[in-house]
């Protein structure tokens, strides 16, 4: 079903519910203020307006032990249906989702796959929505060779989350695209502190490229990095033209630095459809029993070829 069509069949389904249908749902959204957290939360509100939903939105910092902490507080309150990002991993989710599915709580995930988790509980309405990890790093990089052209022996930094087992994949992907091409990759460790505010990464920034003048490409796994890393080089009058910066996720400054020339290409994996198809999933689960959907919404680059047409949607939160 395209996703028009599925907006129409949403917005009637809405007209069918009374106030006693009205159900709660527990939404994770990352980090207050962050153009990732924000699009994917405009998505969320969206789908809760159309729907009819008590929407309760949480933010953890992007910190995992946060998602899980917010989980548990959440389940105590005994909403109809909670979505979840992945962060944290199977391990510590799987026996929370099955604690939630006990008490007839619907579980699903946005942004951060739960595979294991999924496979248990999909049956009862454990779904996800948002882009495969691995394979959007590996993406990543491929588009990265292409459009740069780099070649063997040269350099690319890399700074990501690799110490999260499921979203750490995206950097695992790259990694390995780079080096079966023979690409030198220097990974740096995205740190907590950093994590939660980008803007403290001018340092870490600073001390990388100081030191390997060389580096062709620094690509950021990181929406909120990704849009720091204009002020980070005009902050140290580094040459747009030598070193290409590469990230993930749309918001106003990526889109000033890529019409700017700071930026050069961006993975959009589109996190407003991942709020609006997260909630969608725990109402259809809830309210009619369907198993878990599983949707990509990963996949597409922008760069300074393309922004110009997606731009207003960025502005207006919807990108």
């Amino acid at each position: 079903m395209k996703f028009k069509s599925l907006i129409l069949a949403t917005v009637l389904l809405a007209t069918t519910l009374v106030a006693k249908d009205r159900l709660s749902i527990y939404f994770e959204a990352g980090a207050v203020g962050d153009s990732f957290s924000t699009v994917i939360s405009n998505g969320a509100k969206a789908a809760a307006k159309d729907l009819d939903v008590d929407l309760k939105i949480y933010y953890s910092d992007w910190e995992p032990s946060k998602m899980v902490e917010n989980f548990k507080n959440a389940l105590a309150t005994k909403p109809d249906g909670m979505v979840i990002m992945g962060h944290p991993g199977d391990e510590l989710y799987a026996p929370l989702v099955e604690q939630a599915v006990k008490q007839g709580i619907v579980v699903t995930s946005v942004d951060t796959e739960l595979l294991k988790t999924r496979e248990e509980f999909a049956s009862k309405g454990f779904g996800y929505v948002g882009s495969n990890n691995y394979e959007s790093g590996k993406s990543m990089a491929n588009e990265a060779i292409r459009v740069f052209g780099l070649k063997k022996g040269e350099s690319v930094m890399i700074w990501g989350l690799l110490s999260q087992p499921i979203r750490g994949l995206r950097a695992k992907g790259m990694i390995e695209v780079f080096e079966t091409n023979g690409i030198k990759v220097d990974y740096i460790e995205i740190s907590p502190e950093i994590n939660k505010d980008p803007s403290l990464g001018l340092s870490v920034f600073s001390a990388y490229v100081l030191k390997h003048p060389k580096t062709r490409l620094a690509i950021m796994d990181h929406g909120a990095l990704t849009a720091q890393t204009p002020q980070f080089m005009k902050n140290l009058n580094l040459d747009k033209d030598k070193l290409n910066i590469a990230g993930f996720s749309l918001s106003p400054a990526t889109v000033a630095g890529i019409k700017d020339g700071y930026i050069d290409l961006v993975g959009d994996a589109q996190p407003f459809v991942q709020g609006y198809l997260g909630v969608w999933q725990a109402v259809m689960s809830k309210k009619y029993a369907f198993s878990g959907f599983n949707i990509d919404t990963g996949g597409g680059f922008a760069t300074k070829d393309n922004i110009k047409t997606i731009e207003p949607l960025i502005k207006n939160g919807i990108r």
